[in-house]
């Protein structure tokens, strides 16, 4: 059995997939993005991998409209002083047409998500594509 390390609330588990996805994806850049979810074990895997070449588009398209999910995203940006800079956001998606039991789920074991992954720059939270949208991302990274 994988070792997994236990969340702070609700008794989720964070699998060693979930930090070395993050990890390759922090480091050696072979992710655009990673998709979890909880599963029925009551354990935060992952659900999709985007390569590299995938954009925040693909990400935004693969996210569910009836059940939640957390992502993270590896945005690659120039700064006005022509600086090439990357930043992880974390997205924690609750569409609207979810099950209220799935987003009290989700949103009570976040944080202990969030601290597994380190590295995370900012966090977006959103319950429909307008919350979550490129400007968004854009904006919150200036």
């Amino acid at each position: 059995m994988a070792m997994a390390f236990k969340m702070a609330t609700m008794g989720m588990w964070v699998t060693d997939e979930c930090k070395n996805s993050f990890m390759e994806m922090k480091w050696k850049k072979v992710h655009r993005y990673i998709v979890f979810k909880i599963d029925d074990k009551s354990k935060v895997v992952v659900d999709k991998v985007g390569a590299a070449g995938e954009s925040y588009h693909d990400l935004a398209a693969s996210l569910p409209d009836d059940d939640c999910r957390y992502a993270v995203f590896d945005f690659d940006f120039v700064t006005v002083d022509n600086c090439r800079k990357s930043k992880i956001f974390f997205i924690a998606w609750a569409p609207t047409a979810s099950r209220i039991r799935a987003k009290m789920l989700y949103a009570t074991s976040k944080d202990g998500l969030r601290r597994a992954l380190d590295g995370i720059s900012y966090e977006v939270q959103a319950t429909d594509a307008d919350e979550m949208g490129f400007n968004v991302i854009t904006d919150r990274a200036k």
